[in-house]
């Protein structure tokens, strides 16, 4: 397991953590008396924040099943497509965009809810493509295989 670049503090849930510190300034600073609603929001966000952990759990659990790592920069021992993963192939990735979703939506920080698709584009462009290319190079053939069965998302 190499690591392919020394970026210490470029890691998803940093980047979930700066995504999320600025929806709740803004649902606490900058509300200007937006909402979504009473109780529905508040449920759905709930829902969204327990499912995003659950799907990072339950990846996280296999990879480490598999002896492979989950760091973003570092090489995979193994190309793992069981458990999450038969699902899709970024449940981790998927996790924290559910977070943000969530939270954004617990948090009525309606002005906020641009930060969703550009938080995808962002970790897609920055962490995903590169890992998938990491995937194709290491492990070929296995790999367009399972991008044939299994979604980059849901």
């Amino acid at each position: 397991m190499t690591e392919t670049r020394s970026r210490p503090f470029d890691l998803p849930p940093v980047w979930l953590a700066m995504a999320v510190a600025i929806a709740w300034v803004q649902a606490h600073r900058f509300s200007f008396g937006l909402s979504f609603g009473p109780i529905w929001a508040d449920l759905l966000g709930g829902l969204l924040v327990g499912g995003g952990i659950l799907l990072m759990a339950l990846a996280i659990y296999e990879m480490r099943r598999q002896q492979t790592t989950f760091h973003p920069h570092h090489e995979s021992a193994r190309l793992v497509q069981s458990g999450i993963f038969s699902r899709t192939r970024n449940p981790i990735y998927l996790g924290d965009v559910m977070v943000l979703a969530g939270l954004i939506l617990y948090w009525d920080a309606v002005l906020s809810l641009p930060l969703v698709p550009l938080f995808l584009w962002f970790l897609e462009r920055r962490f995903v493509i590169p890992e998938e290319n990491r995937l194709r190079r290491t492990f070929r053939m296995d790999f367009a295989k399972y991008c044939e069965k299994v979604r980059r998302w849901v």
